[in-house]
């Protein structure tokens, strides 16, 4: 048997991403979506992202497009950005991803950076299967019975 691979490593899997302009062009043509994700690392530790930018191309329904930018740190509500960018106000760095087309439904935007990138991933079609469930990942929750001094919540001092 003879393989491509020198190093025996199994192939890769096609990759179904698509350049900035292909996925223009797909997204434009098909009325669809296409997204990016680009991970954060913080100075002191390079080896492991503590936050993402996602950046989804859409159609605007009128033969144009439009981009939506979402950034922010893994596990935390807020978003450091959440801006919709017309066509002509793309960044040039931008052109340099590459995107796999996807879906979305509006309100995927509110939810926690790593369970936006999972639904654009599971909505792309695209085999994903290291990627951990964060929808559906049990969450700690305080008992009913537990309250907080007010003290504890102000940050007021005993005198």
């Amino acid at each position: 048997m003879t393989t491509n691979n020198p190093d025996n490593d199994p192939p890769m899997a096609e990759d179904k991403r698509l350049s900035y302009d292909d996925a223009v062009q797909y997204i434009v043509q098909r009325n669809a979506a296409a997204f990016a994700v680009h991970p954060v690392f913080e100075e002191e530790d390079d080896a492991s992202p503590s936050g993402a930018r996602v950046f989804v191309l859409a159609a605007d329904g009128k033969g144009g497009y439009y981009m939506r930018f979402v950034a922010g740190r893994f596990f935390s509500g807020a978003h450091a950005a959440d801006d919709v960018i017309a066509a002509g106000d793309i960044p040039d760095r931008v052109r340099e991803l590459r995107f796999l087309p996807t879906r979305f439904e509006e309100d995927w935007f509110s939810d926690q950076i790593q369970v936006l990138i999972g639904k654009l991933m599971s909505a792309s079609g695209a085999a994903a299967p290291h990627m951990p469930d964060y929808q559906n990942a049990p969450q700690k929750h305080a008992a009913a019975e537990v309250v907080f001094p007010v003290t504890f919540i102000s940050g007021a001092k005993k005198h």
